[in-house]
């Protein structure tokens, strides 16, 4: 899979763009604040997800423009496609290969790309919520019903939520919880073994590249941390006393977590900062590897000011298990893998202008 080119106009601070990358590694350039992270937004919003910086769809619009408009020209399943995206009013309207979407949900699946940015590396030491929230978005762009899966399953938790807050008003609605109750089990026991199939894919790659980086000096070990024991249904008649009581449901994926150790022990409490960050690249690594075994081509990858927080033992890992991907690497200085004209691209963004360099 390979971008072929970017235009945009209107998008965050980008000045009218054309944009056509080499289809090795690409490295942009410039100061903080001149639009490198959003050249690659601009490219990441065409996986169907949301923007990685959680930026709502109103914020992508530059200042004074009432829409932005993006459109990507890619080579995928043997042929070059094209997509378009308006984003206008805090709503996206997309197109693929002409014809009109009706969702973004409908994209997924076909641009396939990785982003790593400086926020994963708190993958190890931060929440639940980063890790829920990495494993739900590498599930929807490997399994695209995950998306519809995902949102119904969410939809019905809010629901539920709502519910239990009115029931402490109005006594008589208790005797429809159980409906919800139904629907959240059915929703949400399906979430936890569609996690459950991924991680097992995902694990051994992950570890293989820990390995690798590790030199063999450690294992990486991943596993699924589910919230509850036994079935869901069961765990939420045991918690309804307390979920009436907060008004909010405590048993369920939504709650999970994916628990990483290094060796046996938890990388969260006892693992380095350099132990961290071998962690979550080989996490990203496989998080690539899995994506590739699902599409049939390489996803495109982008690098989002990360090699300044690796060594230079990790970076060099890192590019050479990305060759023959297409690679999108942004920094504020020249990395010491300028590539050769033939192998790569270097550009530099100057508020909102991109510009090639020879």
């Amino acid at each position: 899979m390979k971008v072929l080119s970017l235009t945009a106009r209107g998008f965050r601070n980008l000045e009218p763009l054309q944009f056509s990358p080499h289809e090795g590694l690409n490295v942009i350039c410039g100061e903080n604040a001149q639009g490198k992270t959003n050249l690659l937004e601009a490219m990441w919003l065409f996986t169907g997800g949301r923007s990685f910086r959680g930026a709502k769809d109103a914020e992508l619009v530059r200042v004074g423009e009432e829409q932005a408009e993006i459109a990507l020209s890619f080579f995928s399943q043997e042929r070059e496609q094209t997509a378009d995206m308006t984003l206008r009013g805090g709503v996206r309207r997309a197109s693929l290969n002409g014809v009109p979407k009706k969702g973004m949900a409908e994209l997924v699946g076909r641009f396939c790309a990785v982003i790593f940015s400086p926020e994963h590396l708190s993958l190890v030491k931060g929440g639940p919520v980063e890790r829920r929230a990495f494993l739900d978005s590498a599930l929807c762009q490997v399994r695209p019903s995950y998306a519809a899966l995902f949102a119904r399953y969410r939809h019905t938790l809010n629901q539920r939520n709502a519910l239990l807050k009115d029931i402490a008003r109005h006594a008589e609605l208790l005797d429809t919880l159980p409906i919800w109750d139904e629907r959240l089990c059915r929703y949400g026991e399906a979430i936890v073994r569609e996690r459950r199939s991924y991680l097992e894919r995902f694990s051994p790659i992950a570890a293989a590249h820990y390995e690798g980086i590790s030199r063999g000096r450690e294992r990486l070990e991943l596993s699924y941390e589910p919230s509850f024991s036994g079935d869901l249904a069961q765990a939420l008649r045991h918690s309804r006393r307390e979920d009436l009581r907060s008004g909010h449901t405590s048993a369920g994926p939504h709650r999970d977590d994916v628990s990483i150790r290094l060796s046996g022990m938890a990388a969260r409490s006892f693992a380095s900062q350099g132990q961290q960050r071998s962690a979550v690249l080989a996490m990203k690594l496989a998080e690539a590897g899995v994506l590739a075994q699902s599409c049939g081509e390489e996803p495109v990858v982008f690098l989002d000011d990360v090699l300044s927080e690796l060594d230079a033992a990790r970076q060099e890992y890192l590019l050479r298990q990305l060759h023959g991907r297409q690679v999108f690497l942004t920094g504020c200085e020249l990395p010491g893998v300028v590539p050769e004209k033939e192998d790569g691209g270097l550009f530099l963004m100057d508020r909102g202008v991109l510009q090639p360099q020879s």
